[in-house]
């Protein structure tokens, strides 16, 4: 499978087109939030509308919690606290991020943010048919792609799971664009698609096979 990844376009899809052309085929595009910068909700239908491929979406700090609606309503499929599952991949998905310093508005509790994954996380390690798992949050994990000049800023509850999920696609922190490898999980910020970055991902459907990752930018 191959997977567009894309990230806080903050409302400005002006290059969402051009790198999908750059991108060449795909299979499915997740989008994983700031989908909006602080609204309004409806962008989600002009961003929805150029995709003529599945669309996994979760939202992110910078979009009103109201966009939830919006996205259940909308052609894509709005992961936010729920599971998906396509042939043996199972992708779970976490809109928001942890506490920041400045109040945004959709914002979750480190109790929150791993009581809600821990549950998807358990049924999805417990499952037969479920091969690799795919997390798809907003917030980074404490310590992969989340640094900023005074320190990381990542999730302490989405750390935990760093060892238990083969991908973690996140956002957020537009300065930590790329590529981490922790432990047999692999950690992709794919940089700010608002400035024509984005990533292509491919996923073997045989356990275990290395996960490929190409940068793309327009």
């Amino acid at each position: 499978m191959k997977i567009l990844a894309i990230s806080d376009p903050h409302g400005d899809y002006s290059k969402i087109m051009e790198m999908m052309e750059k991108a060449g085929d795909f299979d499915l595009a997740v989008i994983v939030g700031d989908i909006t910068d602080f609204g309004p909700d409806e962008k989600v239908e002009e961003l929805m509308e150029m995709f003529d491929r599945p669309v996994i979406a979760i939202p992110g700090n910078c979009d009103q919690r109201s966009i939830l609606e919006v996205l259940d309503a909308s052609k894509a499929i709005n992961l936010h606290g729920k599971a998906e599952q396509i042939g043996n991949i199972r992708f779970i998905g976490l809109g928001g991020s942890n506490p920041t310093p400045f109040n945004t508005p959709f914002e979750l509790s480190e109790e929150e943010i791993e009581k809600i994954l821990e549950g998807m996380v358990c049924s999805a390690e417990n499952t037969d048919d479920c091969g690799t798992i795919v997390l798809l949050t907003h917030a980074p994990p404490h310590g992969a792609r989340d640094e900023l000049p005074f320190g990381h800023v990542g999730s302490k509850s989405i750390q935990k799971f760093i060892g238990r999920v083969d991908l973690i696609v996140c956002g957020h922190i537009h300065e930590a664009k790329g590529l981490e490898q922790v432990g047999k999980t692999v950690v992709v910020n794919p940089g700010e698609a608002c400035k024509g970055s984005c990533a292509l991902i491919k996923l073997e459907e045989t356990e275990g096979k290395p996960i490929e990752v190409e940068f793309v930018e327009v």
